[in-house]
Parts: C-alpha cells; structure tokens; sequence
C-alpha cells in the first residue's frame, strides 16, 4: 500500500488510476475479443459465408493491432 501512495505522489493520481485500470481490464478486453471472434465465426457460418475468408479476415485483423 506504501508503495502506491509514493507512485501517486511521484506520477499523479490520474496516471496510477489509468495504470491500475489497465491491469485490471486487460484480461477482460481479451475474453471480449474472443467472445466476439467466435460470434463473428458463427453468424458467418449461418450466413453461408466461407468461414476460412472471415478467419483469414479477422488474423488480418490481429496483425494491424497487436
């Protein structure tokens, strides 16, 4: 705990926030991301598209933001 109040009195309360947040957030992001790839597989499979174009699609995807 002491040393989050001297990162705070160092960095700002807004940065330690923001840094906390992401931390705690992160691995939610991630199974969101996952959440919405398989979805997009399943709406592409019932719409009679060629599940390997959406997959190539979204590795694409991946690439631009690592």
């Amino acid at each position: 705990m002491e040393e989050i109040m001297k990162l705070a009195a160092n960095y700002g309360f807004p940065m330690v926030v923001a840094g906390y947040l992401l931390v705690r957030l992160e691995p939610l992001i991630r199974d969101l991301e996952k959440s919405i790839t398989l979805l997009t597989m399943v709406v592409a499979k019932q719409s009679n598209i060629d599940v390997a174009q959406v997959q190539q699609i979204i590795e694409g995807g991946r690439e631009r933001y690592p």
